[in-house]
């Protein structure tokens, strides 16, 4: 998710700062898992322009693939879709100025599937709250597919926009239970229910599953419990899976050689997630045998988008790291891919990539797998994939 401005969130808040900013966003009603699925997908294609653009589309098939429906399967994204409209979210907080605000909206002020786009819009005052890391905070895809509960996934997503600071502070049972969707059930009025059934498998999957590990705690009023918060640390198990903050790849050594060589840190994770290490350490090791290089991260750069070493695009001289001027139609191909799949939301460049796996096995996924979009063995097939996605794409590199 590269695209994401991940950096926002990482910092930590201010003791000072929580109370006056973080603040739940109460929905109401009982989203399924699917729909909690379907609302972060939603959020995080649209997250870059929420403010500035009135609307946001996403295929619908990418759409579906990320939040594990049947791409097929239209009837269930158009009723999640209605559920979402149909949704009020609320807020009451105190602003900038220390001035209460109290507001409400629809999750979605309206969607629409045409043409397999799914095009959907927020309120202008609910995007602005959306949008502001210290009040909700982004929910990486690669956790979220690993819930198999609504519940949990509710806990997670209310939980770890503390993570920061160390703990939810306290929430009345009634205010923890319309964020977990059960406020309309009188069996959980009761708390021995609502621990046994809602807390408990929720804290065990979160702990399980997640990258941050939750505790709760319950403050009374005689022998009843009126207040429920949870502490919260990152899970050094699991932190790997945040994969938004690049850890994992800056761990590899591909990444030390990229960045001894001069490359900065967001480029040197954006080719490795692109290309794959493998690809990027051959190239790396053409341009270490070149000799006389005096701009290797240009020539780098050339011989990343041209594939060379491959024996069919014609390198430049490495103390010139210039367009070559004759390539081949399979390097124009490449470089065309390339171009489709830079031009897609980072949510839409998962998705396709997904999506293209299902169709490959044995040492056709194996290659594509350590190569992606650059991989020899799924030359026709990947020309093929992102034809048929858009039609016509190829023709001038033809």
């Amino acid at each position: 998710m590269e695209d994401i401005p991940r950096d926002r969130l990482t910092g930590p808040l201010r003791r000072g700062a929580v109370k006056k900013h973080v603040a739940a966003i109460h929905v109401s009603g009982k989203l399924t898992l699917l729909q909690r699925k379907l609302s972060n997908v939603l959020l995080l294609n649209a997250y870059d322009t929420i403010t500035s653009q009135s609307r946001h589309q996403i295929d619908a098939r990418t759409l579906c693939l990320m939040i594990g429906y049947n791409s097929n399967d239209m009837d269930t994204l158009k009723a999640s879709l209605r559920g979402l409209a149909e949704t009020v979210a609320e807020w009451d907080m105190l602003d900038e100025e220390g001035r209460q605000e109290w507001g409400v909206s629809s999750l979605l002020s309206y969607a629409k599937l045409k043409g397999g786009v799914c095009e959907y819009a927020y309120s202008p005052a609910l995007a602005e709250k959306l949008h502001d890391p210290k009040v909700f905070a982004l929910i990486n895809l690669n956790i979220q597919r690993r819930f198999t509960s609504g519940h949990a996934l509710a806990l997670y997503e209310n939980c770890y926009r503390f993570v920061r600071t160390g703990s939810t502070g306290w929430w009345s049972l009634d205010i923890f239970r319309r964020l977990m969707g059960v406020a309309d059930s009188p069996y959980y009025e009761t708390f021995k229910h609502l621990n046994a059934k809602i807390i408990k498998p929720a804290v065990a999957e979160v702990n399980k599953t997640s990258n941050i590990v939750v505790t709760p705690e319950v403050r009374k009023m005689g022998r009843s419990v009126t207040d429920i918060r949870f502490r919260i640390n990152e899970n050094p198990q699991l932190a790997i899976l945040d994969l938004d903050d690049g850890e994992g790849l800056r761990n590899s050594p591909v990444y030390a050689r990229l960045r001894a060589l001069g490359v900065s840190d967001r480029l040197a994770r954006q080719w490795m997630g692109q290309h794959g290490e493998d690809f990027v350490r051959a190239k790396m090791d053409y341009v270490a045998g070149q000799g006389g290089v005096t701009n290797p991260v240009g020539y780098l750069t050339r011989a990343l988008q041209e594939d060379y070493g491959a024996g069919d695009a014609a390198p430049v001289s490495p103390r010139n790291p210039a367009p070559a001027t004759a390539t081949s139609p399979r390097a124009r191909r490449l470089a065309r891919v390339r171009e489709l799949s830079q031009a897609r939301t980072p949510t839409q460049r998962d998705a396709d990539k997904r999506l293209f796996l299902t169709r490959l096995e044995g040492a056709q996924r194996e290659d594509f797998e350590r190569h992606g979009w650059m991989s020899a063995l799924n030359a026709d097939a990947i020309v093929a994939f992102w034809e048929d996605l858009s039609p016509g794409a190829f023709d001038e590199a033809e």
